[in-house]
């Protein structure tokens, strides 16, 4: 660690949520002497006393900025879910697989680097009716690659452990992390729990761990003060399914059959703003997905303060200001689902 004056960060994807929610956080702490975040835009919030770099780290020119900072961590927030204002859907692919790997080269080239903290997905796990009930980080890879999503986790995590091994000097760490939720959080997810009438796959009630949006930033900052290597679950202890969570957001749903589901989804995708991730909601609302927390609990030593049921009645306890459009009937729902566009 850094021993002038406290430790140094970088964060890419700085205007995105998870990237500005962490800055805010970093800027107040003691224990840190600068920060500075780097993005294609400027964040629509003040961050305080953050520097702002304007790079891609698509370009291969971050390899100049990023040896420049003299950060000795860096936390790269800029792998996307789901595509966010500014970056068009088409490029999810460049801005998750080629940006890690500029970014990583860029790491390569910096010599007062200590620590890389890179926020990824439990997607890679897939979702699949035959899976366990909680994935171990170790069974990454032994379902099915389903999704073009699951393929570009799955490629830029193999970039990120090539990169640790070339570089074991470097405190590397996945952080692997189940779908967020929160009141404030404007997400597809959300936007899904918070429509007036929720389509649901008819025969399936998938058992969900949903972290809490505050959680998720938390364990985000923990990891840069962690020791710990490799990937790292971050999920809350329990699972909960989505009938229990529909009847505790207080939400009536409308039972689809599968095969009509896809594209009633698809249908909402606008709205929902999924843009190309809608086959992966469609899995994992019809399968379900669990990872085990404890090497989040023991070698990260962080806790959740909400655990899977928690979350979920934190959010509903707020769900109300988020309705997404007009209270409608399932028979009116199911009617605009299957009708044309207008």
């Amino acid at each position: 660690m850094n021993d002038q004056g406290g430790r140094r960060i970088a964060i890419t994807g700085v205007s995105g949520h998870w990237g500005s929610e962490l800055a805010k956080r970093l800027v107040r702490d003691e224990r840190v002497s600068y920060v500075v975040g780097i993005d294609t835009r400027l964040p629509e919030k003040g961050l305080g006393d953050v520097d702002f770099i304007e790079a891609d780290v698509r370009s291969a020119l971050i390899s100049r900025v990023l040896p420049g900072t003299e950060v000795d961590t860096v936390v790269h927030c800029g792998i996307l879910w789901y595509p966010e204002p500014g970056k068009p859907a088409r490029a999810l692919h460049d801005f998750n697989v080629i940006g890690t790997l500029q970014l990583l080269a860029a790491c390569e080239r910096t010599p007062t680097l200590e620590r890389v903290v890179v926020r990824g997905s439990a997607a890679i796990y897939g979702s699949e009716g035959a899976a366990p009930l909680f994935f171990g980080e170790e069974l990454a890879g032994d379902m099915p690659l389903r999704t073009r999503f699951q393929r570009d986790v799955s490629e830029l995590e193999g970039y990120f452990t090539n990169f640790a091994r070339r570089r074991p000097e470097i405190a590397s760490c996945m952080l692997r992390y189940q779908p967020e939720i929160g009141a404030d959080l404007d997400a597809p997810l959300v936007r899904y729990l918070s429509l007036p009438v929720v389509p649901t796959q008819l025969g399936y009630d998938p058992r969900l761990q949903l972290l809490d949006a505050d959680d998720a930033t938390a364990s985000l900052e923990a990891a840069i003060w962690s020791d710990v290597r490799g990937p790292v679950n971050i999920a809350p202890s329990g699972a909960i399914s989505l009938s229990r969570i529909l009847r505790l957001s207080g939400r009536p749903s409308v039972p689809i059959p599968h095969p009509l589901f896809g594209p009633a989804i698809e249908r909402l995708g606008a709205r929902l703003g999924a843009g190309p991730l809608v086959s992966d909601a469609v899995r994992l609302l019809r399968f379900g997905r669990g990872v085990d927390n404890r090497r989040m609990l023991s070698e990260l030593g962080f806790k959740p303060r909400y655990d899977a049921v928690g979350a979920v009645r934190e959010l509903a306890s707020k769900l109300d200001s988020r309705r997404v459009g007009p209270p409608l009937h399932p028979g009116v729902l199911l009617g605009r689902l299957a009708g044309p566009d207008r």
